[in-house]
C-alpha cells in the first residue's frame, strides 16, 4: 500500500492553500494558516487538521481505511 504524505491544507476563513508534509505516525491537532496566522483545528469526528482540511487524509487513516485514528 501507497501512503501519500504530501496534503494540501485550505484554510476555510481566507482560503490560502499549501502544500504540507504529514507526519507518519501521529495526527496533527493544530495548524497555523501562514496567510491570515488562524489555528486551525480538527472539525468534530475528525482525528487532525489533514482529516478537516487536507485534500489527502492523515497517514494513520490511510493505512487502517477507517475514520478514525489515534485513539
Amino acid at each position: 500500500m501507497n501512503i501519500i504524505l504530501q496534503s494540501t491544507i485550505t484554510c476555510p476563513f481566507c482560503g490560502h492553500s499549501k502544500t504540507e508534509t504529514m507526519p507518519v505516525d501521529a495526527c496533527t491537532h493544530f495548524y497555523e494558516c501562514e496567510n491570515c496566522k488562524a489555528i486551525l483545528k480538527p472539525n468534530k469526528g475528525d482525528c487532525c487538521v489533514y482529516c478537516s482540511f487536507g485534500d489527502v487524509p492523515c497517514p494513520p487513516i490511510q493505512k487502517s481505511k477507517k475514520n478514525t485514528c489515534c485513539k
